[in-house]
């Protein structure tokens, strides 16, 4: 007897859950890129300097690393629908109190809330799909997810520019509580109560905790580096060492580790695990500096900055797809090489721009740089999941998602680093508004040139990776950062 054809069609119920994992997905990428917007006018609002109000993207980063792996293994042990939920009432309450704060300093340790929900949402998305859709349905699944991430992602300079300039900076926050309702409320009712995956497995917090303070460390030390405070920073420098030796002990040590080691022993597996990490540094960090440079040096107003910036996520989206699909057919090598060097190119190209630069060619740089990084990272991605064995594909996913962020973390402390040290200790004591523009511009082009040279030192790792075919496909996995 042969087997029944396998559905093509989702249910409505079926719709309705993968809608409630879409949200999510779709708060995730809205949320990567709608605070960078406004960077600026917060800064000018509680009258900060440029390095302190990036601790609003750091605070909410490091606790997004930190977690991601650990709310995976949480999903497991006590079961995706309750974890999910209570993710998305943390990511919900996390963002009322982000746009309440009064101060610069409740906003980052709102912000730190915020993203212990942001962990659970980001890291329980797939999984869920995996387990609760038949398997002939979780391609065109995943791709729905992908698809509302990606247009989180593409929506949020855009509506951060409209929500900055027409109401306030608050707004940009306050968007995440309606749709965090509608989703709690939704998850409620259609997310199947399914027995925990893995009920007798163990958390393992103590390694959780040692990320977190390796990397708060690291981030501090590396922002705080210039001025006044640079034997603070030394010293946390030196703790954060401590504490990644230690973690490394740990998670080798551990019967339930976060992170399996033995993996990065496939000089392939770490080479391209950390081109992750590089092409999303360099997207951060620009990411981070163009609304300054936007808004600042050239004088363009919030909403229309948003639009520029908006180059840069239509780039990934319409290179991704494109990549994923060459990458199955002809190897991951090739495009992962052609993809970092157009984003080289185009950061060069960026690094050019000064205070009489054309706003267009601005604009044709961040899509430049979106396209090559869009077409790098979906064959980084399949390279990484098939070089992993399929038994170890889970926690794979969840450390790419952890080199993702990482990434992002170091893109935005080694961007203000640079920028301190070309504009000198001012840049940490005063608001950026109060700056020369020409010193800012000219610093802005030294980070850019910083963040080029790390991509090229991408680009060299890759010559010393061989290309291997995999079985893994790309489709419906979101692109780099989102």
């Amino acid at each position: 007897m042969s087997e029944p054809p396998a559905r093509q069609k989702m249910s409505p119920k079926e719709l309705l859950i993968v809608l409630v994992i879409s949200l999510g997905s779709f708060m995730s990428g809205l949320d990567a890129t709608i605070v960078n917007i406004a960077l600026p006018t917060i800064a000018k609002a509680f009258d900060v300097s440029t390095v302190t109000v990036s601790w609003v993207l750091n605070a909410y980063l490091i606790v997004l690393v930190s977690l991601l792996l650990a709310a995976s293994r949480l999903g497991d042990v006590r079961g995706y629908r309750k974890i999910f939920i209570g993710g998305f009432v943390i990511f919900t309450c996390g963002s009322a109190l982000c746009g309440l704060a009064p101060a610069i300093d409740v906003l980052i340790l709102s912000r730190m809330l915020q993203a212990v929900g942001g962990a659970v949402i980001a890291a329980l998305g797939s999984v869920m799909v995996t387990s609760y859709l038949a398997s002939s349905l979780r391609g065109q699944a995943l791709g729905l997810v992908a698809m509302f991430t990606m247009l989180g992602a593409a929506l949020g300079p855009v509506v951060g520019g409209f929500l900055t300039t027409v109401l306030s900076w608050q707004y940009i926050f306050y968007v995440n509580v309606p749709v965090g309702i509608i989703a709690i409320l939704l998850g409620l009712h259609v997310l199947p109560r399914l027995d925990p995956a893995s009920p007798g497995a163990r958390l393992d917090v103590p390694g959780a905790a040692l990320v977190f303070i390796a990397l708060g460390t690291l981030v501090f030390g590396l922002t705080a580096l210039q001025g006044a405070t640079a034997t603070a920073a030394t010293g946390a420098l030196v703790v954060s060492l401590i504490f990644w030796a230690l973690f490394y002990i740990r998670e080798r040590r551990a019967p339930e580790p976060l992170i399996d080691f033995s993996l990065f022993s496939s000089r392939a597996f770490s080479i391209q695990n950390i081109n992750i990490m590089i092409v999303q540094l360099c997207m951060a960090g620009v990411m981070l500096l163009m609304p300054f440079y936007l808004e600042l040096v050239k004088g363009i107003p919030t909403d229309n900055t948003g639009m520029i910036l908006l180059a840069l996520p239509i780039g990934m989206i319409l290179t991704s797809p494109i990549a994923g699909r060459i990458s199955d057919v002809i190897g991951t090598k090739k495009p992962i090489i052609l993809g970092i060097a157009v984003a080289a190119v185009a950061l060069l190209l960026i690094s050019t721009l000064g205070a009489n630069s054309n706003v267009g060619h601005a604009e044709i740089y961040l899509f430049l740089l979106g396209a090559g990084t869009g077409f790098a990272y979906a064959p980084l991605n399949s390279a990484v999941m098939g070089i992993s064995p399929p038994e170890s594909r889970g926690s794979t996913s969840g450390l790419i998602k952890m080199m993702t962020n990482l990434g992002s973390s170091l893109g935005v402390a080694l961007v203000m680093l640079v920028v301190t040290a070309a504009v000198g200790p001012k840049m940490a004591e005063v608001s950026a508004h109060t700056l020369p523009l020409q010193d800012m511009a000219k610093a802005f082009d030294v980070a850019f040139f910083f963040l080029m040279v790390v991509e090229i030192l991408g680009l060299v790792l890759m010559f010393a990776v061989k290309d291997v075919r995999t079985d893994y496909s790309t489709d419906g996995e979101p692109v780099a950062g989102f």
